[in-house]
């Protein structure tokens, strides 16, 4: 079956999460990815641990449906190379320091020369502009700097890093809605341009609620731990056996959460009768809660919230994930044949397209795999231009 993207070609000079993640998802979708590594190791994620037979299972994960070839950017012969082939490009993604890719000859504005239907994504950690632009950035850097980690962690304790890379992963999302409106914009103009991202206003954009908060109290937004900052009861319980995700916020929930758990009394308490109040009162509404809850096991009190239609779920580990019958239905899981590591799982397509969808059709390259390939259709298509 035809997917959306079989038509567009797209060159990945990227490395570690952001830039790779956002080809990724272009090449999920059917774009013909090229990842370009240098000579020496390539991208630096191929000696990121656990392997599977010498192979870096991260890597694997976020670098599949890819072709990758060797080019040395910094030599005339694979300098030359690449302007090839971005001459034949719908899409280019960098995420090099800004700078970089100028001094190489091959940033922005010598791209559309050579291009000007190019699409040229640069994913970078403060932006190519202001005064901050020249610096590097790292996930971990991008936490501190957004309000992430001050915002993160028990509310007596001290900012905590988020486990998942969300600036980075939100930076390699930005990098793909940019790219498709870009080349949505295209369509009417025929002329490509810059899509400039950067992990600092990804992590800034993710701070919706806290935003809210800032703009209309003037006030810092406190650290909450597990409370939600408009919504409660909304947050996760102990169980006797483990823990339960409760979102029984809205009024319509509420006051069946109370029939459910035996408290109906808290529905005409002046302390929960609304939204606002119960947000007001959460700590007093969350010791009742917890106090209901931890006396039967996750699956009781799944089941009946579940059978009320109230937003719940289990905490559940990645193996209980992994193995879970929705994950499975939805192909969240699937398994792609490695040249090296044999048989190996990876995660499914997560943007489902009813008449083009995506798929895993191959895995992540090795370092230079399809470098003679390549590099044999860029002369077959010189030959056929002559």
């Amino acid at each position: 079956m035809t997917m959306a993207l079989e038509h567009i070609k797209v060159l990945d000079l990227t490395a570690n999460l952001s830039g790779p993640y956002c080809a990724m998802l272009l090449a999920d979708q059917g774009a013909d990815v090229i990842k370009i590594e240098h000579p020496d190791v390539g991208d630096d994620m191929r000696l990121t641990p656990p392997f599977i037979a010498g192979e870096s299972s991260p890597f694997m994960v976020w670098n599949r449906n890819k072709r990758s070839i060797v080019l040395d950017l910094k030599s005339g012969d694979g300098l030359g190379a690449m302007k090839q082939l971005a001459a034949g490009a719908d899409v280019l993604i960098e995420n090099f320091k800004p700078g970089t890719a100028e001094r190489l000859g091959i940033g922005y504005e010598a791209m559309h020369e050579l291009n000007p239907r190019l699409v040229y994504c640069s994913i970078s950690g403060f932006g190519q502009t202001g005064p901050y632009g020249p610096r590097g950035g790292f996930d971990l850097i991008m936490q501190g700097m957004t309000g992430l980690a001050a915002i993160s962690g028990p509310e007596d304790g001290g900012p905590h890093r988020l486990p998942i890379p969300v600036n980075d992963l939100c930076g390699g999302m930005n990098g793909a809605i940019g790219i498709l409106t870009a080349l949505a914009a295209r369509e009417n103009t025929g002329e490509g341009q810059q899509v400039d991202v950067s992990l600092f206003e990804s992590g800034i954009a993710l701070g919706v609620y806290e935003a809210g908060y800032k703009f209309a109290t003037g006030e810092e937004p406190p650290r909450l731990g597990q409370k939600h900052r408009g919504s409660a009861p909304y947050q996760i319980y102990p169980t006797s056996d483990g823990h339960i995700v409760v979102g029984a916020s809205a009024q319509r929930f509420w006051s069946k959460a109370c029939k459910v758990m035996g408290c109906e009394e808290l529905v005409d308490d002046p302390r929960f009768a609304g939204k606002a109040d119960r947000v007001r009162n959460n700590d007093a509404l969350n010791e009742i809660v917890a106090e209901r809850l931890r006396h039967e096991s996750t699956q009781y009190w799944f089941e009946r919230l579940d059978a009320e239609g109230i937003p719940a779920g289990p905490v559940m580990n990645y193996t209980e994930v992994y193995d879970d019958p929705q994950t499975k239905a939805r192909d969240m899981v699937v398994e792609v044949d490695h040249p090296t590591a044999g048989a190996v799982k990876t995660l499914g397509v997560h943007i489902k397209l009813s008449a083009t969808p995506g798929r895993v059709h191959r895995p992540a390259p090795r370092h230079g795999e399809h470098t003679e390939e390549v590099l044999a259709e860029l002369a077959s298509k010189a030959e056929a231009a002559e």
